[in-house]
């Protein structure tokens, strides 16, 4: 005779998961006053029928479970078993907003060979006629991660149908919801960047004559790729997105390289001499006769210019005379 046995799931998850599993065997009841009340006892978990619930997105191929605890059986039937197990699990990554990103993975847990007439799974909070769980994992004994908030640890009943087989295959998913902790990557990785980035604006106010201009913008280019090449080790490899911090840096790279060739471009034009180079009749004409005019700018007169020289004689002269005075 086929009889349909209801199960229930639960999920703790910690860094050595417990998984929580109960059923009813009628083949384990018994009258404690027979057995002088004795109404529990505990039994190898390999002398007794165990449902074959697996990750069926299981990351490593290992669907067994760590160890083979005993199982708790009661007068009435009801088998708990809860045999601890590392379960590692398929997610797909979405680095786009590193690292102010949220990452959702799913589990499926279902029974790898009976169907939902001869196994049917439930999850132990999910009530009758719904399929839905707010709060589907026991997080009383998570240990906080120092990387990841857990946001939403919900669970969802599904029944699934294959082209093979008429009857249904039910599994419980469990989404996990975790938020990236960001304060150690802007304080070691997004400061840094763009204090770096505002120092391309400072080459640009660098006296020519000091001749470190190329040396600062190649500094700093190499500076941005160091941190670029950072950022590709921590995020997970993957070609799905780029993260907007590294198309940042990528384009502060190229600004930098610009400014490079601006750089050695201006350098150049500073140290000519007109005994090399002669002021072609374009220049002339825009950096002389129409630039100062959109710029109001006034070419100094004759008077002006004495005046200037004098005052600069009569500062010469006072200093000349305070030396003087003083030996």
């Amino acid at each position: 005779m086929l009889q349909t046995i209801q199960y229930s799931l639960l999920i703790i998850i910690i860094f050595l998961s417990d998984l929580n599993q109960n059923w009813y065997d009628y083949k384990l009841t018994w009258d404690p006053k027979d057995y002088g009340g004795v109404d529990m006892i505990n039994v190898p978990a390999e002398s007794i029928w165990l449902p074959d619930i697996v990750l069926f997105n299981n990351a490593d191929g290992n669907y067994e479970v760590t160890l083979m605890t005993k199982a708790t059986v009661y007068n009435t039937g009801l088998v708990v078993w809860n045999p601890p197990a590392l379960y590692k699990s398929t997610c797909k990554i979405d680095v786009q907003y590193f690292p102010f990103d949220e990452q959702s993975c799913l589990m499926k847990f279902a029974s790898w060979t009976y169907d939902g007439h001869e196994v049917d799974i439930r999850h132990v909070k999910q009530e009758e006629g719904s399929t839905f769980v707010e709060v589907g994992i026991d997080l009383s004994e998570f240990y906080k991660s120092v990387e990841w908030d857990i946001l939403r640890v919900s669970a969802k009943y599904n029944e699934e149908y294959y082209e093979c087989c008429p009857e249904p295959y039910p599994d419980i998913t469990f989404n996990l919801t975790m938020r990236r902790k960001t304060l150690f990557y802007t304080v070691n990785l997004i400061i840094p960047c763009v204090g770096i980035t505002f120092l391309t604006l400072v080459v640009f106010y660098l006296p020519s004559d000091s001749g470190e201009k190329v040396t600062l913008s190649i500094s700093i280019l190499v500076a941005l790729t160091v941190f670029f090449l950072l950022l590709a080790e921590i995020i997970p490899p993957t070609s799905l997105a780029i993260p907007l911090l590294g198309k940042y840096l990528l384009f502060t790279m190229i600004l930098d390289t610009l400014s490079i060739c601006v750089t050695v471009y201006v350098l150049n034009v500073h140290f000519r001499s007109p005994s090399t180079h002669i002021m072609t009749p374009w220049v002339r004409k825009v950096f002389i006769h129409i630039l100062p005019k959109i710029l109001l700018m006034k070419r100094p007169s004759s008077q002006d210019w004495h005046a200037e020289l004098e005052g600069q004689l009569l500062i010469l002269i006072a200093i000349e005379n305070y030396f003087i005075d003083c030996y």
